[in-house]
């Protein structure tokens, strides 16, 4: 039982390595559009585009999600990454979970 549940673990961790944070997105773009240009790099698991409620628009900033890290090594080593006449700016994300965020501040 122990094992099963060892292994979820790192499978949970070694996911969350895959994420990409992508900024600089132009206000006409789409998540379907990000999604549909990062899927030549590979199998796009999910593409969160935040928007501002206020103003309705996203923030010009999101994060895709990858199956492999082999597919997340695929695109940072194109560059540049243009859509719509704009140049994007990429970064690999690795995610904390909540949990690790509060005992770093505290």
């Amino acid at each position: 039982m122990a094992a099963a549940s060892t292994v979820r673990a790192v499978g949970r961790r070694s996911r969350r390595l895959f994420d990409i944070f992508v900024a600089e997105i132009p206000w006409t773009v789409s998540s379907k559009e990000l999604k549909e240009y990062f899927s030549q790099f590979g199998s796009v698991q999910r593409c969160q585009l935040p928007f501002n409620r206020d103003t309705g628009f996203h923030r010009r900033y999101c994060w895709i999600k990858f199956s492999t890290p082999e597919e997340v090594q695929n695109v940072l080593q194109k560059d540049p990454h243009i859509l719509e006449g704009s140049k994007l700016a990429l970064k690999q994300q690795i995610c904390r979970r909540r949990s690790q965020r509060k005992s770093q501040s505290e």
